[in-house]
């Protein structure tokens, strides 16, 4: 069927600890807490987008295993298209053990993932989704450039959350990059962002390599951008952080649908930042996705 928004990239299943502080190597602890759903950055926005009611799609690749089929049952449950996502024999779901720290929020991720195995689209399925607006997180690059290709004046946005070949390549491809702190040291070449002029450099930086739109993520310090209009600072909306678990994704997500709602750049920021602010304040990952109501609301509040 025709979506509204296609997300392509990573799918795992995400299994949640929190422990009262970091356990040291060769040692036991306990916990109370423990939450399991699917996760990963595109799918997680696609989970968001789905459940706050848009036409969205996601493709990634599963498989045919435990794992895979809740991650298929929670997509459809959230009304997601998974005509896309492939469940693959052989294929071992992508699993996410994270350690979360109850005294600092922090957390600690151990990832699961077979390497070698790439997503196939089906070229005629592609076809059929008609999305207005493309959502990579850089885990599957093929099948990204194969999307960005299919349907070129749809806006397309990258997650670039570390450095890798994918989110590299793409980065000059999109009308959006969303770079996490750590991309965008990385890719820039600076140590940290802790002050301004490396901010403004960093975001000079992005935009003469990838002559795109440059917005990167700073955590509890807000976010930085430029749209061509020149460089900003965002501050972060105060919260009172309990699980830091997936705010990326929903910041992403939430961006994808100011873009999609038609929010101007800066507001849209806004409401993203809102949205992962209000999303560190319960624990999980998808469990934490605020409804859209809720953020509405609590915009609207914060003027």
């Amino acid at each position: 069927m025709a979506v509204d928004i296609l997300c392509v990239g990573h799918a795992a299943f995400d299994i949640c600890v929190f422990v009262e502080s970091f356990p040291p190597e060769n040692s036991k602890c306990e916990t109370e807490e423990l939450l399991e759903s699917g996760g990963g950055p595109a799918a997680n926005a696609a989970y968001l987008l789905s459940s706050w009611g848009h036409r969205c799609g996601f493709a990634g690749l599963i498989g045919i295993d435990s794992y895979g089929r809740r991650i298929q049952e929670e997509f459809q449950a959230a009304g997601a298209d998974t005509s896309l996502l492939e469940l693959r024999a052989g294929y071992t779901t992508p699993v996410s053990i994270i350690l979360i720290n109850k005294k600092t929020a922090s957390r600690t991720v151990v990832n699961r993932k077979i390497r070698g195995g790439a997503l196939h689209l089906d070229e005629t399925t592609l076809q059929r989704m008609s999305p207005r607006v493309l959502l990579f997180d850089g885990h599957e690059l093929q099948a990204s450039l194969m999307a960005l290709r299919a349907f070129p004046g749809a806006v397309s946005i990258l997650d670039a959350g570390s450095w890798r070949e994918g989110a590299a390549q793409l980065a000059g491809k999109v009308d959006y990059l969303a770079a996490s702190e750590r991309f965008a040291s990385q890719a820039s070449g600076l140590a940290h962002l802790g002050n301004e002029d490396n901010r403004r450099a960093c975001v000079r930086d992005l935009r003469e390599q990838y002559t795109t739109v440059v917005i990167v993520t700073l955590g509890e310090h807000g976010l930085v951008a430029d749209d061509g209009s020149g460089f900003f600072h965002l501050p972060a909306y105060p919260a009172p952080a309990i699980d830091t678990t997936a705010a990326g994704d929903i910041f992403h997500g939430a961006f994808a649908h100011a873009v999609i709602s038609g929010m101007p750049f800066r507001e849209g920021l806004r409401f993203a930042s809102l949205t992962a602010s209000l999303s560190v304040r319960v624990a999980g990952g998808r469990r934490s996705i605020p409804s859209l109501d809720k953020v509405k609301e609590e915009f609207a509040n914060a003027g």
